[in-house]
């Protein structure tokens, strides 16, 4: 147990000091492995380790969903999605701001990364809220919080390293994290709706669109319906495994951005295939790291005593759960999203496959952790993503403009606690 303190301690101390998270977790690992079993074993372990995750079919899905991220975020479709959003809401009092996460919640169905749809939105939304006066608070908190859905919303690479971390089904994952996505982004609204009845200046009302401007908007959207429609439609019918989903959905987006007049030259779809490339090898990295440092934590025992832990303290699955969640929201502090779930998942999975809890509930309760993790001090690396887009806000302005949206985020927690079959309903009814 002191071996896996220890060996914590120093992934901390490396991670604050600056080196990159997959370097300093498969360090830690095989040191802290060869201290325990010796040199030879440690090599030995973490070079299992690699050819077994490096050579597993399942992994394959990782760099589909990341190059259909990446044509669809070449498509340039967030400015319809935007629009549209606008047509609809804008006259409501912090309409924008509510445009802003639905459009949000729409570019994550087909991105992914919470990264790209907080960056992508700033430059398309950030201007009209200036333009009608919004407060510089919530527009960010409301883009920087907006992009979180990313993660939530299918399809999302956390989901695909959760599942397959966790030996969970992916499409059932997949499908899970629907309604609790739709229910993140009404209740962004709502935490929205309450900020600006307390403060009316903030967000004002916008022009009224008229019934033809929306309709004509919201025609402008079909393809993003049709890509999401089809590709986890084809999850839940069972016509088509998630890799296979992956793929089609990858051709799709190229389509998408072929019609729209982009993706036409070679240079163009060199540099998506390299982006792509690029993304799935950092991801790999940081995934071999952790499940070498995995092990290194299980021979260390401290699997063994949390479970214990929790044997003494008579905490049961919900409160083992309850402390995990604890326990993801402080890493949230340090890590990025896709570390969180890499170091913490393996360590607590023993325990919560002894307590009975059903992993693809809790699945959908460390992607909300996740998220915010992904808002909150001192890294909250959506807000800084926006603050690179937005220079000219301060970040103590940006991280007070995303209150509203935490408190929000941990009312969906509290109700997916209550009622598991928020994430659970749907996959009852998959083939």
């Amino acid at each position: 147990m002191e071996y896996a303190l220890a060996g914590i301690a120093a992934l901390l101390a490396l991670s604050f000091v600056g080196v990159p998270l997959g370097y300093a977790t498969l360090a830690v690992g095989v040191a802290g492995f060869a201290l325990l079993r010796g040199m030879d074993a440690a090599l030995v372990m973490a070079g299992q380790q690699i050819q077994d995750v490096s050579s597993s079919y399942g992994f394959s899905v990782i760099p589909m969903f990341v190059l259909m991220g990446g044509f669809v975020y070449r498509a340039n479709i967030s400015e319809d999605l935007y629009e549209a959003g606008f047509a609809w809401l804008g006259r409501l009092r912090g309409g924008l701001a509510m445009s802003t996460i639905f459009a949000c919640a729409a570019f994550s169905a087909v991105c992914g990364s919470s990264l790209a749809t907080a960056a992508t939105m700033s430059k398309v939304s950030m201007g009209p809220m200036r333009r009608y006066r919004y407060d510089d608070g919530l527009s960010t908190g409301a883009l920087a919080a907006g992009g979180t859905l990313g993660i939530m919303i299918p399809p999302s690479g956390p989901m695909v390293i959760y599942s397959i971390v966790a030996g969970v089904d992916l499409g059932k994952m997949f499908i899970a994290g629907i309604v609790p996505g739709l229910l993140l982004a009404v209740l962004y609204c709502a935490a929205i709706a309450a900020r600006v009845a307390l403060e009316p200046s903030i967000g004002p009302r916008g022009d009224a669109a008229t019934w033809s401007q929306r309709l004509r908007t919201l025609s402008r959207t079909w393809p993003i319906v049709a890509l999401f429609t089809g590709v986890l439609g084809g999850i839940y019918l069972g016509v088509f495994t998630p890799t296979e989903a992956g793929a089609i959905g990858a051709f799709g987006a190229y389509l998408f951005a072929f019609a729209r007049g982009r993706m036409r030259t070679w240079p163009e779809v060199i540099e998506v295939f390299r982006d792509a490339i690029v993304t799935t090898g950092m991801i790999f990295a940081v995934l071999f790291a952790a499940l070498v440092f995995a092990d290194f934590m299980n021979v260390a025992g401290l699997p063994y005593a949390l479970t214990g832990l929790v044997e003494r303290l008579h905490l049961g699955a919900t409160g083992l759960c309850v402390v995990v969640s604890l326990i993801c929201i402080v890493m949230g502090c340090v890590f990025e999203s896709i570390g969180i779930l890499v170091l913490a998942v393996p360590v607590f999975l023993p325990s919560l496959q002894a307590a009975g809890v059903d992993l693809l509930w809790f699945g959908i309760v460390v992607i909300l952790v996740v998220e915010l993790g992904l808002i909150t001090p001192p890294i909250g690396m959506n807000v800084f993503t926006v603050k690179s887009v937005v220079r000219d806000v301060p970040l103590g302005k940006i991280f007070r403009g995303v209150v509203p949206f935490i408190v929000a985020d941990l009312v969906a927690l509290l109700l997916i606690f209550v009622l598991p079959s928020l994430a659970t309903g749907l996959t009852r009814f998959m083939s």
